[in-house]
């Protein structure tokens, strides 16, 4: 058999389609949904979110922390972190509210910081019920730039870091099972592909763009992240599920087709905005029906995790996600590129040691 090298095009016009319908009628779909999205009562749970100084990642980490829960923010500017808990502290103080966050520093550029991330949270031996991993780049209309580990920029920051950090925290989500890991994705993933032989699209195959790094990179985190939820163990716990913000303000990208720019200029009605954004991600994060759904799809081997829309509900990911074949060569290549030994997974699940090539000498990953 062939080896895929790309959509067809009807998978193309199917993506573009999604895309532009979500674009056109998100609001009416989600109309249905309260904003903000009510939390339940979330005392008790510690929910690391990414990227959490601003648009929907600041809008989880507040909401959740309103909410009861211990927050940490987990961001490259600690400093403005800091200075958002004081102004949310000082807004709850009159009602007598007092928000349980605290700050640890995340570079997703350096996988090394990544690592020393997992290690420091791992070290407090604390349970963690829920992994938001919100962080991500969309470099609109900039020229390819590779991090210092060597990898195409949005690739990096938004499948192999917070991969490697959901890979490296799973002995603290399993101390804190039942959790969560909610990888926020995008409806652009519908027109991405993932060559596993040139992530980096370095090598003259396709023509990069901004807009294809990022469908491509969207897209290997759902695969990854359905390779995960099928592979780790029912009695584990840990559910694994992606979800879709919607089309939000803080990331229309103007190399998306002229129609949408012109629309996003002229009716801004249709954008979400950070907060209306957040609900997916809060929604996957608190509701208790959200594990049940996870079994139901691990138990009835559907290819795919699952796939929480932005009006809350349940949805289909892109048909190349369905892709079996091709979602364990982005699985085995992703294993490989954050520095993981194939049995990775099996070897946290059941308590080992496990170095990755991106500690720093004579440390290492445990529970």
């Amino acid at each position: 058999m062939a080896k895929k090298e790309g959509l067809g095009w009807i998978e193309w016009a199917r993506g573009w389609s999604s895309i532009i319908g979500e674009f056109l009628f998100q609001r009416i779909v989600a109309s249905h949904v309260d904003n903000p999205l009510p939390v339940p009562p979330m005392d008790g749970a510690t929910c690391i979110v990414t990227g959490a100084t601003s648009g929907i990642g600041l809008q989880i980490a507040r909401q959740l922390a309103e909410s009861g829960a211990h927050v940490v923010m987990a961001v490259r500017r600690p400093k403005l972190a800091h200075d958002l808990i004081q102004k949310w502290q000082s807004e709850k103080g009159d009602m007598g509210i007092l928000l349980n966050i605290e700050v640890m520093e995340l570079d997703l550029l350096s996988l090394e910081s990544v690592v020393k991330f997992a290690e420091a949270f791992n070290a407090l031996q604390a349970p963690l019920h829920a992994l938001i991993n919100n962080a991500g780049i969309f470099s609109i209309g900039e020229p390819q730039r590779i991090s210092k580990d060597g990898y195409e920029e949005h690739m990096q920051v938004n499948h192999l870091a917070p991969t490697l950090l959901s890979m490296l925290l799973i002995p603290s989500l399993l101390r804190g099972s039942p959790s969560r890991i909610i990888n926020v994705s995008s409806v652009m993933h519908f027109v991405g592909f993932v060559d596993s032989e040139d992530m980096n699209m370095t090598s003259g195959k396709t023509k990069y763009s901004s807009m294809l790094a990022y469908s491509n990179s969207k897209l290997a985190q759902v695969k990854f992240s359905s390779m995960l939820h099928k592979r780790i163990p029912p009695e584990a716990s840990i559910s694994v599920v992606c979800v879709n913000p919607g089309i939000v303000h803080t990331n229309v990208a103007r190399d998306l087709p002229k129609v949408i720019v012109a629309a996003y200029r002229l009716i801004p009605y249709f954008i979400f905005s950070a907060q209306e954004g957040s609900r997916s991600s809060l929604f996957a994060a608190s509701d208790p029906q959200v594990p049940e759904y996870c079994q139901v799809l691990k138990g009835d081997e559907w290819p795919t995790c699952a796939f929480i829309n932005y009006d809350c509900r349940p949805t289909n990911a892109s048909e190349e996600a369905h892709n079996l074949e091709t979602t364990r060569q982005v699985w085995e290549k992703t294993l490989e590129l954050i520095g993981l030994p194939g049995d990775a997974l099996e070897k946290f699940i059941s308590g080992e040691e496990v170095a990755c090539q991106y500690q720093t000498q004579n440390a290492s990953v445990d529970n």
